[in-house]
């Protein structure tokens, strides 16, 4: 029998001693939902918000979210980069509905309330009224009612903002690991090729857990496998930060044999190699990094993947909506010095990633599989022991330890305990 409203706080799963141990209840319950808002993306954490090769002119504007939060990053003729909440001061419209643009100044269609790139309101049609009659009240102080302003700050062309006034700074909330990646992809000058954008119904944190799973990489993706772009055979590495909020996984394609692999994989449906290539140049590209790695996925607490899968280079973006659906915007970007070959290059391994991408598009539907079954289910928990069932660095592509850091963090953050009603 469930508890009634009078009761106290209670444990969802009284078993769930480890962060191994996940109540299924948290992909489901809207109260965890209101609390990862407050916590998580109005609490303590930066949020990664764009590029800065998105709004790279005086004038640029870009719209997005931090978690469910509609806001705005805008580029001031000064080059400075700021981020407001999306939500005019006056009746809490919107004040852009565009993507992308470029303008002076931000005007909320509405009343047409108009806001300088910082936030600061800067005009009120008929503030002192007309012929006499009507306008604000005579103390009325534009000052006051400015668009809400988030920190932001750019780690190697990323910007990222915070609603947070006492959380560090972003570098030491990203740490050494983090930052020495973003740097290794972001070396250069990029340029972006083009937005996808999938809507997926089922719970943020799901995907968060994908992406820190090296385990599934060759067991759900067929064309990774059987291609050989990922193997858990292959040389590789599951590390995380200090915090094991962030963590690494990478390998190098062809560091694997052959022999072992069709022994490791035996009569695995995603390792077919009766499965053949119309167009093999999907797969010729270039070696661009002295490290020899071919596949970099950097999960960023709490909503962003940096991604090298061969030389698709991509931002993922996570937006909030529910606690059954968000949507992932994927981000594809080269280099400004790129010629017109690993243009072209870039742009067809485009299809690897993305919604209906050849690796890529079974993760939306994992997710979705697994939301569909655990709707309802208040006392059972998932069981992420692969590698050990701790939050652990591993020298190998058989671990879940990094799913398991995820949880730690999160548990610290938003608890595994509600109040249940």
């Amino acid at each position: 029998m469930r508890p009634n409203v009078s009761e106290a706080v209670q444990t969802v799963n009284p078993d769930v001693s480890s962060a191994c141990r996940v109540p299924y209840r948290v992909f489901t319950d809207p109260q965890f939902y209101r609390r990862e808002q407050d916590r998580i993306f109005k609490g303590d954490c930066w949020s990664f918000v764009a590029l800065e090769a998105e709004i790279a002119e005086p004038g640029d504007f870009k719209s997005t979210f931090v978690g469910e939060t509609p806001v705005i990053v805008t580029r001031d003729s000064d080059g400075s980069i700021h981020a407001v909440v999306n939500r005019c001061a006056h009746r809490g419209a919107l004040v852009c509905r565009e993507m992308r643009g470029n303008r002076p100044s931000l005007e909320c269609v509405y009343h047409q309330w108009a806001y300088d790139l910082k936030g600061n309101l800067i005009g009120v049609p008929f503030r002192r009224g007309l012929k006499g009659q009507g306008g604000m009240p005579g103390d009325f102080d534009m000052s006051q009612h400015n668009l809400k302003k988030l920190r932001t700050e750019s780690v190697a062309g990323l910007v990222f903002a915070s609603f947070s006034e006492t959380v560090e700074s972003c570098r030491d909330f990203l740490g050494p690991l983090v930052v020495e990646q973003i740097e290794r992809i972001m070396h250069k000058p990029i340029k972006v090729l083009g937005d996808q954008r999938q809507r997926i119904h089922g719970n943020w944190k799901l995907y968060a857990e994908n992406t820190r799973d090296p385990y599934h990489a060759s067991l759900l993706h067929l064309f990774h496998n059987t291609f050989g772009l990922y193997r858990s055979t292959q040389t590789g590495k599951s590390v995380m930060d200090a915090s094991k909020r962030h963590s690494l996984l990478y390998s190098i394609a062809a560091s694997n044999d052959d022999a072992q692999d069709k022994q490791a994989y035996g009569n695995s449906r995603t390792f077919d190699t009766e499965f053949k290539l119309q167009d093999m140049s999907l797969l010729k590209g270039r070696q661009e990094f002295d490290d020899g790695v071919t596949l970099v996925i950097l999960a960023v607490f709490p909503n962003l993947v940096l991604q090298q899968i061969q030389n698709t280079l991509a931002v993922r973006q996570t937006v909030t909506t529910g606690p059954d659906e968000f949507e992932l915007v994927w981000t594809h970007f080269g280099y400004e010095d790129d010629d017109a070959e690993m243009q072209m290059i870039r742009l067809k391994q485009a299809n690897l990633i993305g919604p209906a991408g050849l690796i890529s598009m079974e993760d939306g539907e994992a997710v979705e599989i697994v939301q569909d079954a655990v709707v309802g289910e208040d006392r059972d928990a998932s069981y992420i022991a692969m590698g050990g069932g701790r939050a652990e660095d591993a020298d190998h592509l058989v671990t879940e330890g990094a799913i398991v850091g995820f949880w730690e963090n999160y548990r610290e953050m938003v608890g595994f305990e509600l109040q249940q009603s």
